[in-house]
């Protein structure tokens, strides 16, 4: 069974940084992956993602201060994201991209407040 965990949520000041997980099944770490993210009372929407070449891009509101990377041995997806404002504050996922939507996992909240 396809399982997608997220970690590494938390409460952070703006201006902090914070580093998220997603394990992925074995078969998918190659895949085309993304980071989504959900805000109260708005859509998910795709911030970051990783081809199977490594080939990395970024919403606009995040470009410069996230990073999506991965790391196929760990079955591993990571978002590294700095210089977080109150505007980031949602709860983030992994996917598939496009996503899967029978696969979605819980997600990780992260919350930027002072």
């Amino acid at each position: 069974q396809v399982q997608l965990v997220e970690s590494g949520g938390g409460l952070v000041e703006p201006g902090g940084s914070l580093r998220l997980s997603c394990t992925t099944p074995a078969i998918w770490i190659r895949n085309y992956m993304g980071w989504y993210r959900q805000a109260p009372r708005k859509a998910r929407e795709l911030v970051a993602t990783i081809s199977n070449r490594n080939g990395t891009a970024y919403e606009d509101s995040v470009k410069g201060r996230f990073t999506i990377s991965r790391d196929n041995a760990k079955n591993t997806v990571y978002l590294q994201m700095n210089s977080l404002s109150p505007e980031d504050t949602a709860v983030y996922y992994c996917n598939k991209v496009p996503p899967q939507s029978q696969f979605w996992g819980q997600g990780t909240q992260v919350t930027v407040s002072s």
